[in-house]
């Protein structure tokens, strides 16, 4: 079946979802789910992300060059769900969304502490791409909660984190499959 080539992406899901923390120059913080994102590299340690132009997270990090990805889990979707609403600029969708923000290790944007993990990152380039703006952050900090963390690997089944199909439909991850 042909689909329209602008949905191609829905072909591309699910995706890791994630909820982005940010804060302007006052430091007045802002969350937002994103499903456009992916690692770059390995060494230096890059992650991407793709931003409508108009998101106050892009904003916030062209103002702080800071931000921080927090990996959410099933127990938080409805969290994550209200961080997606549209908020005037300077209300906090953490707080909006009854979620506890937590100290960064690196850098001065907040974790989000319901999360099972977060990537502190500091902003490396932005570059326009269609109507989306690519923006690239190195890491410079990287955390699980132990309880995650099983012999050296992400333990998928005990964290379910969630994956975006497309508008309000996700996916928990809950197995691995191994290819023996």
């Amino acid at each position: 079946m042909k689909i329209d080539k602008e949905k191609f992406y829905r072909v591309l899901a699910p995706r890791p979802v994630v909820l982005i923390t940010t804060a302007d120059k006052e430091g007045r913080t802002n969350a937002a789910p994103f499903s456009f994102v992916m690692p770059v590299s390995s060494n230096p340690p890059l992650v991407a992300f793709a931003s409508a132009p108009q998101r106050h997270t892009l904003a916030n990090i062209r103002e702080t060059k800071e931000f921080v990805l927090n990996m959410p889990s099933e127990h938080i979707l409805d969290k994550l769900w209200i961080c997606a609403d549209s908020f005037p600029k300077g209300v906090s969708e953490i707080k909006q969304a009854s979620l506890t923000e937590m100290k960064s290790a690196t850098v001065a944007v907040p974790g989000i502490e319901e999360s099972i993990g977060w990537i502190e990152c500091v902003l490396e380039f932005e570059k326009e791409a269609g109507d989306h703006v690519i923006v690239v952050g190195k890491v410079v900090n990287a955390e699980i909660k132990d309880i995650f963390w099983r012999d050296g690997e992400f333990d998928i089944p005990k964290a379910k984190p969630i994956l975006h199909v497309t508008g309000k439909d996700f996916v928990v991850a809950e197995r691995v499959v191994n290819i023996k």
